[in-house]
């Protein structure tokens, strides 16, 4: 009976969670909404999440686009293809690459930072006092979160898709010796619009959801420093691992 009785527990209270966070991301939602409309704030989680995570998007969509061209490079060079690198390094950048690493990278910066602030005002009661003051502290907390994250993780994924490119024209062009105009000329053929907009719309699902989830996570720690940590450890695995789910299901609906 022990064994059924903790599987009892352990399904109950993650039932209890989901049903608790599809509520507050409900309210989140509706809240972006409603006035009071925090302008000041927004701008200021969207030069934290957005600037703030500039130069590690530079570094990894750089390295990124270079990497995948030099593997991309040698494969077709088995069947002299080697003209079909800048279209297919730049096809997988906008359309997974780019989103999803850029997700996973402010997951790690910012989303860990989200969820470690909110946790550090549950434990020290300012999150109370917002309540106490007759503040919503979901509209307050959670809104310029999700909306900064929202706005700007398509536009660092746009970042990322440039530099990427520029370091796959690096790799293919200048080292590898392709011909530029073949190699441009590809892109330009077989890159569609599409293309570029399925990995925003992508890159869009992932911030908001990200955002919602460190908030949360931060929001309901308890238990001292050490639930915060936890909180923050949560937050980012699950954030991660929603982030390949997710966009698993947007693939398959967009294609």
């Amino acid at each position: 009976m022990k064994p059924i009785s903790l599987a009892l527990r352990y399904t109950t209270s993650f039932l209890r969670e989901v049903g608790q966070m599809v509520l507050t991301f409900s309210e989140a939602i509706l809240g972006v909404f409603r006035p009071p409309y925090r302008v000041w704030l927004w701008l200021q989680q969207m030069d934290f999440v957005g600037v703030g995570s500039l130069p590690i998007i530079l570094l990894t969509g750089t390295f990124t686009g270079a990497v995948f061209t030099l593997q991309s490079v040698y494969a077709f060079s088995l069947f002299n293809m080697e003209s079909m690198v800048g279209a297919t390094a730049t096809l997988a950048l906008t359309r997974e690459l780019s989103p999803v690493l850029t997700s996973l990278m402010i997951t790690g910066r910012a989303g860990s930072a989200m969820a470690t602030e909110l946790g550090t005002m549950r434990v020290t009661e300012q999150i109370d006092a917002l309540a106490a003051m007759a503040v919503n502290p979901v509209h307050y907390l959670f809104v310029p979160r999700f909306l900064a994250a929202v706005i700007m993780f398509p536009l660092l994924t746009m970042v990322f898709n440039l530099v990427g490119v520029v370091g796959s024209y690096v790799v293919g062009v200048v080292m590898w010796g392709i011909d530029p105009g073949n190699f441009l000329a590809k892109i330009r053929w077989l890159v569609r619009t599409n293309d570029i907009i399925s990995g925003l719309v992508k890159a869009s699902v992932f911030g908001g959801f990200v955002a919602l989830v460190s908030c949360f996570k931060g929001f309901n720690a308890e238990g001292g420093a050490r639930g915060v940590g936890t909180a923050t450890t949560r937050a980012v695995v699950i954030g991660s691992v929603s982030i390949m789910i997710l966009d698993y299901f947007l693939t398959v609906l967009m294609f």
